[in-house]
């Protein structure tokens, strides 16, 4: 039987440390935009209210990145290169951040403020999905500070080794 192959993503929610972020007055909405290497940006309906340090917001959204062979090639072969290339760098899932200007300051662009990533790869190689994990999400000036907390799901895991069974019948 063909499975319908995806990357199912849940963004559960958000909190924030103390930080330029929580300082910073004009950052006042929140969303999350996830991506796959250049492929699909799904982001959140809603942004939020920038939560207080110390509490979280809550998106609850789910969506799905479909990777089956028939429909979706350009994605299949993606997470192939993920798994052949050992030093591909894009190996992650990206969650971005952004900083939704404020309804009455719709002049104001919005502003990637973070990024948080899930490998992939590292799904593929230690066979386990992420479920309800914490990821660090980092600043967008300064990768090495984090300024808050994304909690996410990513069940890839069924898919990946469909491309790898695939890999190895080529």
């Amino acid at each position: 039987k063909q499975e319908i192959e995806k990357i199912q993503i849940k963004i559960a929610s958000l909190g924030l440390t103390e930080s330029r972020i929580t300082a910073d007055e004009t950052i006042q909405q929140l969303f999350v935009e996830c991506r796959l290497n250049n492929f699909l940006a799904e982001e959140t309906p809603l942004s939020l209210p920038k939560p207080p340090c110390g509490q979280r917001i809550h998106y609850n959204y789910s969506t799905v990145i479909n990777v089956d062979k028939k429909d979706n090639h350009a994605e299949r072969e993606y997470l192939k290169s993920i798994l052949l290339k050992p030093d591909l760098p894009a190996d992650s899932l990206k969650f971005t951040v952004v900083s939704d200007p404020p309804e009455d300051e719709q002049d104001l662009e919005c502003e990637d403020i973070g990024f948080a990533y899930v490998s992939l790869k590292e799904i593929f190689q230690k066979q386990r999905d992420i479920i309800e994990q914490d990821i660090d999400v980092f600043d967008s000036q300064d990768a090495s500070a984090v300024i808050g907390k994304l909690t996410v799901t990513v069940e890839a895991l069924s898919a990946l080794r469909s491309v790898h069974e695939e890999c190895k019948n080529d």
